[in-house]
């Protein structure tokens, strides 16, 4: 059976048509079939000519429903980007990290090979990370539909001037306060744009949802951790005529006028992401930023017993 190993790159950067030429070419050589979106393919070729490794189109040869696994290389935002391509599939990604923090990322570029290897070797597991659905209302006309896997954030659309908003749980207003924006978003979410909110730090295997206020002009207006079952909402309050914008994942936008509200909830389809190691969560935080651990002593064993 042909086995199909999708590599995603962000082709823009010399060092990611670089990692995925080597990928390709290390996939190829070991028995599978490389494939790649056609406008990525051809930054290829006309990088590389006959040093190219043979190498599939998606679409065109073959169907998501044909590939294995996904192979992203580069940070955080071109994950992000394969997500989209990739979900409502049962295609999991496999993120080599190619930029800063790469958070989502399971390994880093000098262990390219190494991860290749794994992939011939099925030497990886997969888990589902909760996505959530977004909805964007004004009056009774639903105005947009979106999704994201990192967070949904209102944000104000002017620089000058805060928006004035009013955040609610299950259909019950919690607070309104003058601010830069709210972040509603996953665990998943919780390491990138909520963290720099001000936001916790949540385990990917927590079930839960989260909001963060972005400079808010209130006494109470704190981070909060909310059932998965819960709908959020954020309106922009019309007492005063600024407006805000919806960035989901970074990536996708919608115009929010006074008036407009932005409900979330759980996702029934999740992103599917691929591990090759089975690294503790609190291990990946101190890895990826550098946290310090000096004189830490560790739990202790007793003998007998764990004692009192």
């Amino acid at each position: 059976m042909t086995r199909r190993i999708l590599v995603l790159a962000h082709t823009g950067r010399h060092d990611a048509m670089a990692a995925a030429q080597e990928a390709c070419t290390q996939l190829h050589q070991s028995g599978l079939v490389p494939v790649m979106r056609g406008e990525e393919l051809k930054d290829i070729q006309d990088e590389y000519g006959v040093l190219t490794a043979p190498t599939e189109t998606l679409g065109v040869d073959v169907g998501l429903d044909q590939v294995e696994l996904g192979m992203v290389l580069g940070g955080d935002g071109t994950i992000l980007r394969a997500a989209e391509l990739v979900r409502g599939s049962e295609v999991p990604l496999l993120g080599v990290n190619l930029g800063h923090v790469g958070f989502l990322a399971e390994s880093e570029r000098a262990d390219l090979t190494e991860t290749v290897r794994r992939v011939v070797d099925r030497d990886y597991t997969v888990e589902e990370r909760m996505t959530i659905d977004v909805q964007v209302w004004r009056g009774d006309v639903l105005a947009a539909q979106t999704w994201a896997l990192n967070e949904a954030a209102v944000e104000k659309a002017s620089r000058e001037r805060m928006i004035e908003v009013v955040m609610e749980v299950d259909g019950r207003p919690l607070s309104s306060f003058g601010c830069d924006g709210v972040v509603m978003a996953t665990p998943t979410g919780s390491t990138a744009y909520a963290f720099s909110s001000g936001g916790p730090v949540v385990w990917p295997e927590v079930e839960a949802l989260l909001m963060a206020p972005i400079s808010a002009h209130a006494l109470f207006a704190k981070p909060l951790v909310i059932a998965p079952t819960s709908v959020l909402a954020v309106e922009i309050l019309t007492r005063t005529d600024a407006a805000g914008v919806l960035w989901c994942d970074g990536r996708r936008t919608v115009d929010l006028p006074p008036g407009a509200r932005v409900e979330v909830r759980r996702a029934a389809t999740p992103v599917r992401l691929a591990r090759t190691q089975l690294t503790p969560f609190s291990e990946r935080l101190v890895k990826k930023f550098s946290l310090p651990t000096q004189g830490w002593r560790g739990p202790t064993s007793h003998a007998g017993g764990t004692g009192q």
